[in-house]
Order: structure tokens, then C-alpha cells, then sequence
């Protein structure tokens, strides 16, 4: 609302709303420019990037009094950063479980990503890792459709998956999509990957 309410009393907006402190042309658009806005981080919860593009991206590009917008960059501030307690491990830790060192860690997301029956899914997922890849993954779009069931495609990639490390010797693994409908059904699909000794799923959200 642009209606003045008495709320407006209790608040120092003059603190809290944004401020552009700089503003560039754009090399070759003659029409374009590039807006750099600060805002105070009192507007945004400690450690929630959610909280933050909720409020730059959501409400921002909801209004509806500019036009022909786009977000290039997001700069957090130290203090915000240290805030943010990031992954329990890093890289050199999934190296270590992995046993690999000194090149990339190889994966591909399986294709075609629908249509495929939970066999020749696992099929593909077992000649991409005998193959030499490190990691294989559902693709977002893979949840349980009626050509391929999710108890179905976890039970073919786990035998993929377990062959492959036999016959190669290596550690391998495969994301598993467990994303559903409500928390209780996705904590059911987590739990049957577990039960299959799969170390990685993931969350599509």
C-alpha cells in the first residue's frame, strides 16, 4: 500500500530501505544502466541465503513499477558471510572417502532423463560409472512416474552401483531423487536408500 498508516511511526524506514549508491552505463546499450543497491543486513535473517533472495528477487522483481529487470550480481558483506555455516565437509573430505586425488571428480546427470524403465535406467547408470565416472544422478524431473516407480529405480541403481565398484575397485555413487509430494513420503524414500546402503540422495525444491 502507498496509503501513510501509523505503523509508519514505529519503524525507521529511513535505516531500512535500500539505497542506490552507484549507478554505470552499460558498455554498447545505450539504454541500459547497471544499479548498485545496499541494503542494511537488520533487514535479513543470519545464515538464510533464502531470506535473502526472498527479499531481492521476490519483492523486488514483483513490483510491477519497473520493467525489463535483471540480477546480476548479489556481494555479501564478511559479516554477513561468517554467519553462514556452509556443508559439514569439504572437498578434501569427499576426497578422502572417495580415494581419489589430483583430477576432477567426473558425473553426468542420466539421459534421457524420462522415459526410461527402472532397468535400463539402472542399466545406463552402471555403464556410465564401469565407464570411469565418479558420480551419476537422477535428473530433477525423475520422481516416480508411472514408466519408472522410485522404489523400482532405487533398487536397479543401488545393483548398478555395487557392480560397478566390484568391477572397478572404486568408490561410486549415484544421487537418488527423493523429492515427493509431502516431508513424510521423501523421509520414506531417504530411508529405503539408506536400507540399500546408497550414500547420496538428493532434494529438488
Amino acid at each position: 500500500t502507498w496509503t501513510t498508516v501509523w505503523t509508519e511511526l514505529l519503524t525507521d524506514l529511513d535505516f531500512y530501505k535500500g539505497r542506490c549508491y552507484r549507478i554505470e552505463d552499460v558498455p554498447g546499450d545505450k539504454e541500459a544502466f547497471y544499479a548498485f543497491i545496499a541494503y542494511p543486513l537488520d533487514l535479513f535473517e543470519e545464515g538464510s541465503i533464502t531470506n535473502v533472495l526472498t527479499s531481492l528477487v521476490g519483492n523486488v522483481f514483483g513490483f510491477k513499477a519497473l520493467r525489463h529487470l535483471r540480477l546480476e550480481d548479489i556481494r555479501f558483506p564478511l559479516a554477513f558471510i561468517k554467519t553462514c555455516g556452509g556443508p559439514p565437509n569439504g572437498i578434501q573430505v569427499e576426497r578422502d572417502r572417495m580415494n581419489k586425488y589430483g583430477r576432477p571428480l567426473l558425473g553426468c546427470t542420466i539421459k534421457p532423463k524420462l522415459g526410461l524403465s527402472g532397468k535400463n535406467y539402472g542399466r545406463v547408470v552402471y555403464e556410465c560409472l564401469r565407464g570411469g565416472l565418479d558420480f551419476t544422478k537422477d535428473d530433477e524431473n525423475i520422481n516416480s512416474q508411472p514408466f519408472q516407480r522410485w522404489q523400482n529405480r532405487f533398487e536397479f541403481v543401488a545393483e548398478a552401483v555395487k557392480l560397478a565398484e566390484q568391477e572397478t575397485g572404486e568408490r561410486k555413487g549415484h544421487y537418488l531423487n527423493c523429492t515427493a509430494n509431502t516431508p513424510e513420503e521423501m523421509y520414506e524414500r531417504a530411508e529405503f536408500a539408506k536400507e540399500l546402503d546408497q550414500p547420496i540422495i538428493m532434494h529438488d525444491y
